[in-house]
């Protein structure tokens, strides 16, 4: 599976996406102190997606695109029920599913424990087409484990999206590839180096060395002390769940 067709369309929202994310202060350079994932990788960026929650203008445009990126790759009616991954994923399915006019449920990343010990929450969309949306992605682990809940629960699951797509890891697209599943987000760290041309976010030391990173990632994971390969990665995942 392949990054969907980029249209002018794509580029511009891609860049929008990216200068809401940089004035809303999502986007975190940290060259000096890497950040550390659960997989093991380690980034010298962090975007944190869950603050777009508190920008009622900022979340409005970026469900706008959402909408308008899925009805471009995907299809108007394609999409029966709209379903998000626990936790970050939810408030992103419920704005978009209302936007669309579509059911919506949630997934947990495990059974509560309790009650009906349910890991589908709202309703199980049984034969359904399902979206699963989240909020970001960095190597598609998790997108995984969802998505074969779903579809474990006899869902439909084709395709998936977020807002935000590292685009650096190695493996991502083809993990989902293997599940049948595609990939659509708004924008990608690329995007929000050249949004970074417009006004000076980050000094150019803070760029150089972020440029570096998306240029090897895996080298510059394993020079900083993370892992050094998707296979171990991957090994980190299944430990840590």
């Amino acid at each position: 599976m392949t990054t969907p067709h980029m249209t002018d369309w794509d580029r511009d929202a891609a860049l929008t996406t990216a200068r809401i994310l940089l004035e809303i202060k999502a986007v975190n350079f940290r060259p000096e102190e890497a950040y550390t994932f659960t997989s093991g990788w380690k980034s010298p960026v962090y975007i944190d997606c869950r603050r777009i929650i508190f920008f009622p203008r900022a979340r409005a445009k970026i469900c706008e695109l959402g909408v308008e990126k899925i009805a471009r790759h995907v299809g108007y009616e394609s999409i029966d029920v709209i379903a998000g991954g626990e936790t970050a994923g939810i408030p992103f399915a419920a704005w978009i599913a209302d936007r669309m006019a579509a059911p919506m449920a949630y997934v947990r990343k495990k059974p509560k424990g309790f009650g009906r010990n349910a890991l589908i929450e709202g309703d199980v969309p049984e034969g359904k087409r399902t979206l699963l949306v989240e909020d970001l992605t960095t190597d598609g682990a998790s997108k995984i484990q969802f998505a074969q809940a779903l579809r474990d629960a006899g869902a439909l699951v084709d395709h998936a999206f977020v807002v935000f797509f590292y685009g650096v890891f190695p493996g991502s697209f083809e993990k989902l590839s293997k599940m049948g599943i595609s990939l659509h987000h708004l924008c990608t760290w690329w995007d929000v180096l050249e949004a970074c041309r417009e006004r000076p976010y980050f000094d150019e030391a803070a760029l150089g060395e972020v440029r570096r990173f998306l240029e090897n990632p895996v080298a510059w994971s394993a020079a900083h002390g993370g892992v050094a390969s998707a296979e171990e990665a991957a090994q980190r995942k299944i430990a840590a769940a």
